[in-house]
Order: C-alpha cells, then structure tokens, then sequence
C-alpha cells in the first residue's frame, strides 16, 4: 500500500492511502518531537506501533512503512 503524506499549514501531515482513505496525521509537538495519531479506520491495526515520539518526521514515517509494509511518498507539489 502507498501512503500519500501532505503537509498542512499547521505543520502536520496528513497521511492518505491511494483510494483517499485516511491512515493517520503526523504532527510536530515540539521542535524535534514528531508524534503519530492513527485515522480511525486503522487505529486498531496501529496499536501495537509505536506512536512517538520520534526525533525526525523521516523517522515517524519509517516507523509507518515497517509496522505497515507500506511506502511513504510525498504528495506532488503544484
């Protein structure tokens, strides 16, 4: 599965898969603390995972693409 990851104004990404569904939303906390928070619809299937925090948003991906088996793309800018 391809995780499309977008940021918002807020400085967070939004993740989607590629049919639009919504996998989770990373935000930065704090300079240098990255959290995850799982969409609803894989919020069981992500518990197990660690959710933060994470030094890098580099690193938060790869921990959704390991406990996923998923690939993490940015969203094409316009």
């Amino acid at each position: 599965m391809d995780i499309i990851v977008t940021p918002t104004a807020l400085g967070a990404w939004n993740l989607v898969d590629l049919l639009g569904r919504h996998v989770a939303v990373v935000e930065q906390v704090e300079p240098g603390q990255y959290r995850i928070f799982p969409g609803e619809r894989v919020a069981a299937s992500m518990r197990a995972m660690k959710h933060g925090p994470f030094k890098t948003l580099d690193a938060a991906l790869e921990q959704i693409e390991t406990f996923t088996r998923s690939t993490c793309r940015l969203a094409p800018t316009d």
